[in-house]
């Protein structure tokens, strides 16, 4: 069946804001006096799971910390970091080619909906996106549920659809959710395994939506 619907993760894919929440955590980790480890900070990419496995990790070797004290200035340095990065690059290009062959466009991502959204607006992205699904609706990644929501809501059954994503953990969800499932790692996820995707891009200019949907679609 042709594709008619397209649904991203949100966080690494469509903009690379990992980039900028790990460079938090690790400043954070350095402001008292230790290092965090890259294969931790893996581990929760695509999760719900990372300011708890973070703040758990820190207090394993800093004793006294206060989660709640901390939060604040790590969520400011995160925007601050954030102010002038945009897209991801290529990422207009799939949206433009998507809006032009009229598919749909949905966002599955573990995170908050108050974060998503926000982003997106900043991105100026949000009108583009019929169904916006997040971790704090549905169970998260490396469950589908984020994924099947985004399925019923643009009305689309999951072989008309595809899905990229940057992590392992997404991948998992999206082919739990039965989408063919398309890779797109960033600096960060790059090193990690991504054998179970469908295909395997190393960016979005690599290779135009339309050769994507002539593989997949």
């Amino acid at each position: 069946m042709a594709t008619r619907a397209l649904i991203f993760d949100f966080d690494g894919t469509l903009a690379d804001t990992e980039a900028a929440v790990l460079q938090s955590w690790q400043e954070m980790f350095r402001d008292h006096g230790t290092e965090l480890p890259l294969e931790v900070w893996h581990t929760v990419i695509g999760t719900q799971n990372t300011a708890a496995t973070m703040f758990e990790l820190l207090a394993e070797r800093v004793a006294n910390i206060d989660p709640e004290q901390l939060r604040p200035g790590m969520r400011a340095r995160v925007h601050q970091l954030l102010e002038a990065e945009g897209p991801r690059e290529g990422v207009l290009g799939y949206l433009d080619e998507a809006a032009n062959r009229n598919l749909k466009l949905g966002v599955a991502s573990s995170s908050s909906g108050t974060w998503v959204h926000g982003q997106l607006a900043r991105l100026g992205l949000a009108e583009r996106f019929g169904s916006v699904e997040t971790g704090d609706r549905h169970a998260a990644k490396p469950r589908p549920d984020t994924y099947l929501a985004a399925l019923a809501t643009l009305d689309v059954p999951a072989d008309q659809a595809i899905a990229f994503e940057d992590s392992p953990h997404g991948v998992s969800a999206a082919k739990a959710a039965g989408i063919p499932t398309v890779a797109v790692p960033n600096a960060i996820t790059t090193v990690l395994d991504f054998g179970h995707a469908d295909l395997v891009l190393p960016s979005f200019t690599a290779k135009p939506l339309a050769e994507v949907l002539d593989l997949l679609g």
